[in-house]
């Protein structure tokens, strides 16, 4: 009887029975993980965003490079570079920017660049992608941009060299 309780995780929140192993409880949806796991992103301080939204620990990036700083949710203060021509975004382990949270889709969102353009396309994602609260299906950012994935606010920044 006490070999069978050791495969299993009890909900903090319902007390649901779940499976030993998953991030998330199938009744009500509260993280289950209560210390950080081997995968987590290293995160470094950042300042606040002026009101302009422009300045955000004061990085040097290439000209034309993005980037992603997480505002809210889970690894808040984390910073993803957009240097590749297409990054993915989603909960999907071989994700570019892995976002581990139930709101967000396997595959949520692709960031394309080309040039000193960057452009965010909803990947078909069930809650949807958000450009400074509106809905999109595909977008052209500016630098200074909140998108939103999921329960995840990310602040969009372009290199300095703009």
């Amino acid at each position: 009887m006490g070999a069978a309780t050791l495969d299993q995780v009890f909900c903090h929140r319902c007390g649901h029975r779940n499976p030993e192993g998953v991030n998330f409880c199938s009744s009500c949806g509260t993280s289950l993980v209560t210390s950080t796991p081997d995968t987590s992103v290293s995160v470094s301080p950042v300042d606040e965003p002026s009101d302009d939204g422009a300045a955000v620990g004061r990085i040097e990036l290439p000209r034309g490079v993005g980037l992603l700083v997480v505002r809210r949710g889970n690894d808040e203060g984390a910073r993803f570079p957009l240097e590749k021509g297409e990054t993915t975004v989603g909960r999907h382990p071989d994700s570019d920017v892995f976002l581990d949270d139930i709101t967000v889709s396997r595959r949520h969102a692709v960031f394309v660049t080309e040039g000193l353009v960057t452009t965010v396309r909803d990947a078909g994602s069930l809650n949807g992608t958000y450009v400074n609260r509106v809905r999109i299906d595909e977008a052209v950012l500016a630098s200074g941009d909140e998108v939103q994935i999921g329960k995840f606010k990310l602040a969009y920044l372009r290199g300095a060299g703009e």
